[in-house]
């Protein structure tokens, strides 16, 4: 069974978490990170020693890390490479990331990295197929009676879990309505995505709204 390994940092991470345990068969391991942390750590290795985290969650499959500070993700990253860890994945994007820097330590270990500034922007690929297979982009299945909602499931959804929540809030709805609905569902779902800017949650309503698109075309191409 594929083990996920998530660093926490205050909330971050949490939801996480519970969506790998209530949606998934997925073993899952965790630690954490102080929330308040120094703006600069100048030995981020030896910071994160000194941290006394549970090193075992480094004998993980894949890492998610929400670190969030650039300094100790560097650390964390040579920490899960020394230790054979396939894939690490870091939210946040690049402003929490050194890309650059972790580019070097994905080719020195030859570890999968992926920086994402959120989740469900995630895709699948060979050294994280058993959780984006569930926990990635949105993929729905739907069902219709005479231009109603009937019922929607979630073949993959977002790992926070805004998914599943969309789900059940569409049911009943108008299917030309329900792409719109689909996206101002998720900006209402207490995500920890960035808001009032560009991306963010606002990329990730954009997301569903287009995937709720994509289940109806399907259902309806199926019924011709």
């Amino acid at each position: 069974m594929t083990t996920i390994g998530v660093i926490k940092r205050g909330k971050y991470g949490n939801r996480l978490i519970e969506t790998v345990l209530s949606k998934t068969d997925l073993k899952v391991v965790y630690t954490s990170v102080p929330e308040m942390l120094p703006e600069f750590i100048d030995e981020p290795e030896e910071f994160l020693k000194e941290l006394k985290t549970d090193s075992s969650v480094f004998d993980s499959d894949i890492v998610i890390t929400y670190s969030l500070h650039p300094d100790l993700t560097i650390a964390i990253a040579h920490a899960a490479g020394k230790r054979g860890v396939k894939a690490l994945i870091v939210p946040g994007g690049p402003s929490k990331a050194p890309v650059i820097e972790l580019g070097k330590i994905a080719e020195k270990y030859s570890m999968l990295i992926e920086v994402e500034e959120i989740c469900c922007t995630l895709r699948e690929k060979p050294e994280t197929k058993e959780l984006c297979s569930r926990l990635s982009s949105p993929v729905l299945e739907i069902d219709i009676d005479k231009g109603i909602i009937e019922s929607v499931e979630v073949l993959c959804g977002a790992p926070c879990g805004s998914t599943w929540h969309m789900a059940k809030e569409l049911v009943g709805t108008k299917i030309e309505d329900a792409p719109s609905r689909a996206g101002l569902l998720i900006q209402q779902y207490p995500c920890r995505a960035v808001r009032g800017g560009i991306g963010g949650i606002h990329e990730s309503a954009e997301i569903h709204k287009q995937a709720v698109e994509e289940a109806i075309k399907r259902k309806k191409e199926d019924s011709q």
